[in-house]
């Protein structure tokens, strides 16, 4: 059974691989500035969104927030994920000891759990409510913590990982 280290050397070895490393030192450098406005689009918005569930700006309606936030934070997510890719398979086998890719990809795998629950919660359905109840706001408080916790612990191994 192949190992990770054998995924990491067919990461490196495809065709996005090769174009990373041989199409010369522009690509690397858009496909990282992608990456890096995919994160900042992606935390930013997630930021907001869970300080806002957290308890943060009560005065502004959740519903507001639950409207817009999730559409903008997947944009970030998906151009994230996109450069991503391509940034790893440039040299994919250098991370196989890389202890902050052992943190950076599940923090990002409890981040997605999150939303999948999140998103088909009474409580999140209850967000656009005026009078919500404290049992569904206190709900709503502790995935936004879930999400805060995870995002930034993901950004955080994401951003180490270049110093290992």
């Amino acid at each position: 059974m192949p190992g990770v280290y054998d995924l990491l050397v067919w990461i490196e070895g495809s065709a996005i691989g090769q174009l990373m490393r041989h199409s010369g030192p522009w690509t690397y450098a858009l496909v990282n500035l992608s990456h890096l406005v995919g994160v900042a689009v992606l935390f930013g918005s997630v930021l907001m969104l869970d300080l806002r569930l957290l308890g943060a700006w009560r005065r502004l309606p959740l519903a507001g927030f639950a409207a817009t936030v999730p559409a903008v934070a997947s944009s970030g997510f998906v151009l994230a994920a996109a450069s991503g890719v391509g940034l790893l398979a440039t040299k994919a086998t250098e991370y196989a000891d890389n202890p902050f890719m052992l943190v950076k990809f599940p923090a990002i795998a409890l981040a997605l759990v999150n939303v999948a629950i999140t998103a088909r919660s009474t409580a999140w359905q209850a967000a656009g409510d005026a009078e919500m109840s404290h049992r569904n706001r206190r709900r709503l408080a502790l995935a936004g913590g879930w999400s805060l916790a995870s995002w930034f612990t993901a950004v955080a191994a994401g951003r180490l990982v270049g110093y290992w």
